[in-house]
């Protein structure tokens, strides 16, 4: 008897990352997908990315649109909610054995809540990280606790998942879920990916994602204004942008990014969504990243380039010795700038290494999925560590 796996994805964020184990439980002939798929892939203003999906042949059980036209805090508030909805509705139609849920993010949040209250159990990607600069933060703890299996990327998060009283024995170190992806795609070459972009790249283009934070930050577009400020005055950068996801704040950002593209054409250039093997083919030749992406510290690394990391949106997650932290201001940005094409920090880029692992991930998720005793996933009890 097959078992019903349901994994969802509600941004191209994870759907990258959640690509090569989607396609492990297609082949697994023990295993049946179930995918939905929500957010802002069924959106426009961010890139209808579904159609990557359907591109690559893979098959979609459910499709639920739950974003309105704004992207005010309210607004999201309000797509949680509908996500609620159209996910219990799905679950409650397809019948999954578990559901697959990767980070942090609210529509992933939505999903575990329905599935708890469907008595559906629920693992969970890359738990126990931090990023306190997003709001992000609390929702990724809050699935951590709404789940039963955990499938974590590096040991001090194994470590802070049991210290939220998670059994050890149903935590797992599996390594980075980005870092797997790019090991098992097939990557482009520098003239297809000029060639898909539209755009050259030389030794002095970065690739550019800031994200709205959301945790506390009185303008959300600060970081995206001081970044493209910094950008403005080093004449000579090539820039490749990818946009905002669909958060409280997000369409500003991109009006900003846009708005600096059509100043800038003929060294810049955005993209709603490059996809994952478009988008993993330009870290191999870009000469770093900037903005807040938390790509810039999960998968940059394994591509020995450097990493401007602005504001507090990521602090808190392991950092590789390529990743330059700076303030959300422009004097800050510009110094950032400097040493990432300094020839010293280059020597630290080339020897630098992912604290994320090497790849991996998929086959042992595939195998706990596997063997996990699914009647014993519906009780939990929260584990206290021995004292010492």
């Amino acid at each position: 008897m097959t078992r019903r796996v349901c994994i969802f994805t509600g941004a191209r964020s994870d759907f990258g990352l959640l690509q090569p184990l989607i396609r492990a439980v297609m082949l697994d002939e023990q295993l049946e997908l179930q995918l939905i798929v929500s957010g802002s892939h069924l959106a426009a203003d961010f890139g209808m990315s579904v159609r990557e999906i359907e591109g690559a042949g893979i098959p979609i059980a459910r499709k639920i649109d739950i974003l309105g036209a704004s992207d005010a805090a309210v607004d999201v508030a309000r797509a949680a909610g509908r996500g609620m909805i159209g996910v219990s509705d799905a679950l409650e139609e397809l019948k999954p054995d578990i559901v697959v849920i990767l980070g942090d993010r609210y529509e992933a949040l939505s999903a575990a809540f329905s599935s708890v209250i469907l008595g559906i159990p629920v693992a969970h990607l890359h738990g126990g990280e931090i990023t306190e600069g997003s709001s992000d933060d609390s929702f990724r703890h809050a699935i951590t606790k709404m789940a039963s299996l955990h499938f974590v990327a590096a040991e001090p998060y194994r470590t802070r998942v049991i210290q939220m009283g998670e059994s050890p024995d149903r935590v797992f170190l599996v390594g980075g879920l980005g870092v797997d992806a790019m090991s098992r795609l097939s990557l482009l070459d520098r003239g297809e990916v000029e060639r898909r972009l539209n755009f050259v790249i030389d030794n002095r283009t970065l690739l550019a994602t800031v994200h709205p934070s959301t945790a506390g930050a009185d303008d959300t577009g600060l970081e995206c204004e001081e970044m493209l400020a910094a950008l403005e005055i080093e004449r000579d950068l090539r820039v490749v942008f990818t946009l905002a996801n669909a958060d409280a704040g997000g369409r500003a950002v991109n009006e900003q990014i846009r708005a600096f593209v059509a100043r800038n054409p003929t060294r810049s250039i955005c993209f709603p969504s490059l996809g994952s093997q478009l988008y993993f083919s330009c870290l191999r030749f870009v000469r770093g990243v900037i903005g807040n992406s938390s790509s810039g510290l999960l998968e940059a690394p394994s591509f020995h380039i450097g990493t401007i990391n602005i504001g507090s949106r990521q602090q808190g997650r392991l950092r590789s010795a390529s990743v330059i932290d700076c303030a959300p201001d422009r004097r800050s940005i510009g110094e950032a700038l400097a040493h990432l094409f300094s020839a010293e920090f280059q020597r630290v880029v080339a020897s630098a290494s992912n604290p994320y692992g090497s790849g991996g991930a998929t086959p042992e998720i595939i195998r706990v999925l596997k063997a996990a005793d699914l009647g014993k996933l519906h009780t939990k009890s929260f584990y206290d560590i021995p004292k010492a």
